[in-house]
């Protein structure tokens, strides 16, 4: 039997192997995992509480188990019984290696917590919402009219608002006859699409809310919305934590089919999610969460079914088929949702097996269906969901990007936290680099950096770092546009250095090393290119080669730079001024949907529409996506974008070459 066993920390993605035995502080610490503690391990502060996951994880090629860690302590039992410790939680640093193991470190858990960044949008909403206060004067009992008190309400409802046939339910009927004596026989009634009685407050309320909801695979974004105003006046965010579980969504469903029950496990931790986060937007908020009475959720395939406790196995193999890809209702308590417990909850329609509800509230905050211009719209995230077209037609398609555009599986690589290289410069004579860091305003190689960065330190690069990086290091010939490290610079720039049988780029010498490894370049690679052969797919499709406006949406899009994601092939070429940002387009969406309930139907017809593209059985992909592993493509000649930016030193053969291939083309359509 081995002396060591490995240890996999989520959702960092850092792994290693320690002997048997290591306070798993210990392994974190060594691993640079982000985990908190104040008492140095013995045992008192408690910030270092982690979880153990338990089940087959294929990904990672573990069976971890609650007995592969030491037993629970006598320290530990000491600290619940004095503070308290949530089920399932252990001290890191009084719990051993004792086998093979995942370990979760939660949001609460972290030195530097989670940056979530996605807030909703403002924009203009006409605002019509599912819900409306009414509120009615109701007759008092009469013995010689002996009428129940929900008829009665009914009929006050009828004689002064006009509303007929309306249905209730039992909760309602519960509550009814407290609400009118408690308010003198003077209610308020809400109402969902004039059809549905969803709550009864006794005296007059003016205000109800509503709660718009992306769950994405990695955060969660909710913003309250004030369904009188349509103002947003709370919005937060959390870590999905379905990421234990596994980081992609693939992994997720990987870990459904070998641990029956699964999808139950994870239905339950993203319901749990949502109720923190409605816990946190109402305290923000001011208001009471029962006064949630209606809310619409957005998110990928995978998201959306297990929000809905439908087990996603048919989304994890060919054809794909979703349960349902229509817009469903149904009320908060069947969710165990807990909000006002007759809320009503409206999941925007799926688009194909692998482009969800989320495309669609993108779709409806960004109008390429109500556009002249060919625009394309992409939501960067694990999964990246790609719409393609105009008025006359759209195309939809999804391309597997993994993780690493979010930090995972980059050897220094973290989320968006403060201390997380967010940007990066290098000079082309020099290769030297600078960066900026999420917290601080200042470049690294300004007067004071060291100082206003003493608190967070710089821990690790972020996804729109590393996107920066690999592009920074291209356009300085650093790497090639195969996406090699130039082993060969290491005499001019002493930041070159070997590892293994490659070459590593040192951004950061400090506490602990920033580098970009070669490996980390070809994740990156391949994330891009799966990305990019999607996009070709749809434009083959269009049958268009030219593409007027290009829009980045998802927490993660909305924070890369247009110029370094063309450079590295990400997007297509296309004017620059063309390419912007969409910030979080599928939150926007939802809450369109929440204040305005004509589109939800619109919403519902366009995606019937859509001419649905799956990536998986495209002949052409495997093609497209071996020229898009190029930087920033082999074929593409992205003649737009080096009309603006320089192209690196050594790209005037590509250059020639890819002018060769464009004649070419031309004589074989003529």
């Amino acid at each position: 039997m081995s002396d060591q066993a490995l240890v996999v920390f989520t959702p960092s993605g850092r792994r290693g192997r320690f002997p048997l035995g290591t306070p798993l502080l210990k392994a974190a610490r060594s691993l640079g995992v982000d985990v908190d503690s104040v008492c140095g391990g013995r045992g008192i502060c408690g910030r270092c509480q982690i979880l153990v996951s338990e089940g087959e994880f294929a990904k990672h090629g573990i069976v971890s188990r609650a007995d592969h860690v030491t037993a629970w302590s006598e320290v530990e039992e000491r600290y619940k019984q004095k503070r308290g410790m949530k089920d399932g939680r252990r001290l890191s640093c009084q719990t051993c290696l004792g086998g093979d193991v995942v370990i979760d470190v939660p949001p609460d858990s972290q030195v530097h917590k989670q940056v979530v960044r996605k807030r909703a949008e403002v924009r203009d909403i006409e605002l019509d919402p599912a819900i409306r206060l009414h509120y009615v004067e109701v007759a008092e009992p009469d013995m010689h009219n002996p009428t129940g008190d929900l008829e009665r309400l009914k009929a006050a409802l009828e004689q002064q608002w006009g509303l007929v046939d309306l249905e209730t339910d039992l909760r309602i009927i519960q509550t009814l006859q407290r609400a009118l004596r408690d308010g003198d026989w003077k209610v308020t009634v809400a109402i969902h699409r004039g059809q549905v009685m969803t709550a009864v407050w006794p005296g007059f309320v003016d205000h109800a809310y509503g709660l718009a909801v992306d769950v994405g695979s990695t955060t969660i974004a909710a913003h309250l919305c004030d369904l009188a105003s349509g103002e947003v006046i709370a919005s937060s965010g959390i870590m999905n934590p379905q990421i234990r579980f596994g980081e992609d969504l693939m992994s997720r469903v990987s870990y459904v089919m070998m641990n029956p029950g699964g999808d139950a496990e994870m239905t339950a931790a993203v319901r749990e999610a949502i109720n923190s986060l409605t816990t946190e937007v109402s305290a923000e908020g001011d208001i009471d969460r029962e006064m949630i009475l209606n809310a619409t959720f957005v998110g990928n395939p995978i998201m959306h079914h297990l929000l809905l406790g439908i087990d996603p196995t048919e989304l994890g193999g060919a054809p794909f088929a979703l349960a349902a890809n229509s817009g469903i209702t149904v009320w908060a308590a069947e969710l165990d949702l807990a909000f006002h417990p007759d809320a009503r909850v409206y999941v925007l329609p799926c688009i194909a097996g692998h482009v969800g509800a989320d495309t669609a509230g993108v779709m409806l905050s960004e109008a390429p269906h109500l556009a002249e211009e060919m625009t394309l719209v992409v939501d960067v995230g694990t999964n990246a969901e790609i719409v393609l077209g105009n008025k006359d037609k759209l195309l939809a398609c999804s391309s597997p990007t993994g993780p690493a555009f979010e930090g995972a599986q980059i050897s220094c690589g973290q989320r968006a936290a403060p201390g997380a290289i967010e940007r990066v410069r290098i000079d082309p004579e020099t290769l030297e680099p600078r960066f900026k860091v999420i917290g601080c305003d200042l470049w690294s190689d300004e007067e004071g950096f060291d100082e206003a960065t003493k608190t967070t330190g710089v821990t690790g690069i972020c996804g729109s770092g590393i996107i920066e990086a690999v592009a920074e290091m291209y356009l300085a010939g650093i790497v090639s546009e195969d996406g090699v490290i130039d082993g060969g610079l290491a005499e001019r720039c002493p930041r070159i250095v070997p590892e293994d049988r490659t070459w590593t780029f040192v951004l950061y010498e400090g506490r602990q090393r920033i580098a970009v490894t070669q490996n980390d370049v070809r994740q990156i690679q391949l994330a891009k290119a799966a990305l990019y052969a999607g996009v070709k797919l749809l434009l083959d499709r269009a049958g268009v080669e030219q593409i007027d406006r290009i829009r980045l949406a998802g927490a993660f899009g909305s924070h890369i730079d247009p110029m370094y994601a063309m450079v590295l092939g990400l997007i297509p070429d296309c004017d620059l001024d063309a390419v912007g940002s969409a910030g979080n387009a599928a939150g926007t969406g939802a809450a369109i949907a929440l204040l305005d309930t004509s589109t939800r139907a619109e919403i519902e017809a366009t995606v019937r529409d859509i001419e649905k593209i799956e990536t998986a059985v495209e002949p052409k992909f495997q093609e497209y996506f071996v020229d898009a592993m190029a930087i920033p493509n082999k074929s593409d000649p992205f003649t737009r974008l080096f009309s603006a930016v320089p192209r690196p030193a050594g790209g005037e053969a590509a250059a020639q070459r890819d002018a060769g291939r464009s004649r070419r083309r031309r004589r074989r359509t003529s």
